[in-house]
């Protein structure tokens, strides 16, 4: 019976609250307790960084005969860092507008003027109140030092120091020997912040390549007597040579012809050669017939593989040419001729007839060895 007595005496485990609210700006004040009891109070603190709300509002709660606690809202507001001017000859901005705890400020200088300390400043805590991490910046004038001399040249106007947005230009002195100097890099200089200039000095120096030739070629424009700094010459190869490389080249800073000369490649000369056919018995179209064996044949070419072509094969300028249905025809290829008009104009056999100017191709549609070549009639 005495058990039973003391068992009933005993708290019930549901007779108990949980564990007291959370909050952002308050917590717990003193440690808190394993278990609370109902009519148990619990009281909270503003947390490091806020401050009471005004008028004050309730920070504690209890503990109800439900085993719930108390309705209780936020009691505490974030305290506010010392207002920050704008720094002569610049201005601050503050992230969401305020001077909050937790917030930043942003500084920025007015043109012509850099930033001296920190761009950014946080408002933390400070011991028991908040304040902003460093010390407000200031905004300077941007000043330049001289800029540097140069060998055989010199710039103006000279100065101890040059304000923002000044600038000078070098220039090269004349030239004692036969080749006058360039000046190679910028020639005028800016001051765009603090001791900065906007690229470092020129140099004066003599820049001269030599005199381009390219066998079988011809300058088309630029041509002088002496090649300096940035000369830009265009070549065209002569009659019967195709370019190999770019036509234009320049003289560069360091006296060489860039990118490299081009070559003039001859378009070898070869005696062309009836092509061999599966229709010999069959009538040919009037555009490949061949003139006669007694008659002169036309002058013919032979474009190597390196042109697009192949492989080897000949062309002439006129008539006709037999060409294998493998051919690539590269624009090299017909540099030497008119004005380029292809077409194709029929299928005539096991032939494809293609147009190029006042000559007839025609591409043979066999696939053996007879086709590894076209020849010109």
């Amino acid at each position: 019976m005495l058990l039973v007595v003391l068992v009933l005496l005993l708290p019930s485990v549901s007779d108990a609250c949980g564990d007291p609210p959370r909050f952002e700006t308050m917590r717990l004040r003193g440690a808190p307790k394993p278990r609370y009891g109902p009519g148990e109070r619990v009281q909270y603190d503003c947390r490091l960084g806020f401050k009471p709300i005004i008028p004050l509002r309730p920070r504690s709660a209890v503990c109800e005969d439900d085993n719930t606690w108390s309705a209780l809202e936020e009691a505490c507001t974030r305290k506010s860092c010392p207002n920050l001017g704008d720094p002569v000859n610049g201005q601050v901005y503050f992230v969401n507008g305020s001077v909050l705890f937790g917030s930043q400020a942003h500084f920025v200088c007015n043109q012509g003027f850099y930033l001296i300390g920190a761009r950014i400043l946080y408002c933390e805590i400070s011991e028991n109140n908040v304040n902003w991490n460093d010390d407000s910046p200031i905004c300077e004038k941007i000043l330049c030092s001289t800029p540097g001399n140069i060998k055989n040249g010199r710039f103006t106007v000279y100065k101890d120091e040059y304000q923002y947005n000044e600038i000078v230009i070098y220039m090269c002195d004349p030239s004692n020997g036969p080749d006058e100097y360039s000046l190679v890099g910028e020639s005028t200089l800016i001051c765009v912040d603090y001791d900065r200039w906007s690229s470092d000095p020129p140099e004066c120096k003599v820049v001269k390549c030599d005199y381009p030739v390219v066998e079988h070629g011809m300058i088309l424009s630029g041509f002088r007597r002496k090649f300096y700094y940035k000369a830009q010459v265009v070549f065209k190869c002569n009659q019967g040579f195709y370019l190999h490389g770019s036509s234009t080249i320049v003289c560069n800073a360091n006296s060489v012809w860039e990118p490299k000369l081009p070559t003039c490649t001859k378009v070898p000369v070869a005696v062309p050669t009836e092509p061999s056919t599966t229709h010999a018995s069959g009538p040919r179209p009037n555009t490949t017939t061949a003139p006669s064996s007694t008659g002169p044949r036309p002058n013919t070419t032979t474009v190597p593989s390196s042109t697009g072509l192949h492989p080897a094969t000949t062309a002439t300028s006129s008539h006709t040419a037999y060409v294998s249905p493998t051919v690539d025809l590269e624009p090299e290829y017909f540099e030497d001729f008119a004005d380029l008009h292809i077409k194709i104009q029929q299928l005539f056999g096991d032939t494809y007839v293609l147009n190029y100017h006042q000559s007839v191709f025609v591409f043979p549609r066999c696939s053996s060895h007879c086709c590894d070549y076209f020849f010109c009639t």
